[in-house]
């Protein structure tokens, strides 16, 4: 299998983990700085932080939470069309590229400004690209 389509899957799980890496470098600071001890209270949570650091730092954490909550239904869905041979047809890889691309300037906005309407826009439009690929999925899968 020689899919065009698994290049945009790939750039943003790369994404995915540059958030992340960009959230401990900001969020370890930001933990010290407040005196927070990480080993006074055993099973804590990321959003135990929410309140304790501020806010700027949590919009990573909050960022790469999303990032790993409807992106995994773009990566199902690329892997449905790359396995039934649609995985190289443009509107399928423009499709692909389209979310990957919003979903980038999705986080920026989060991380960097956070204006919530501005965000949510981006998001509409990154959930109608994935919306279509995954319609051109159902309908690889079927026929």
């Amino acid at each position: 299998m020689n899919s065009q389509i698994l290049a945009p899957a790939a750039v943003l799980v790369v994404w995915t983990l540059f958030i992340l890496f960009w959230m401990a470098a900001t969020r370890f600071p930001a933990i010290a700085k407040a005196g927070i001890d990480m080993g006074a209270r055993p099973g804590g949570r990321g959003q135990d932080l929410e309140g304790a650091i501020p806010d700027k730092v949590n919009w990573k954490s909050h960022n790469y939470t999303h990032l790993v909550e409807q992106p995994t239904l773009f990566y199902a869905t690329v892997f449905i069309v790359a396995l039934t041979g649609s995985g190289d047809a443009w509107i399928n890889v423009w499709l692909a590229w389209a979310y990957v691309g919003l979903r980038i300037v999705h986080s920026l906005i989060q991380v960097l400004w956070n204006k919530v309407i501005v965000r949510f826009a981006v998001f509409v439009l990154s959930t109608l690209c994935l919306l279509a690929l995954a319609i051109h999925a159902l309908l690889a899968a079927c026929y």
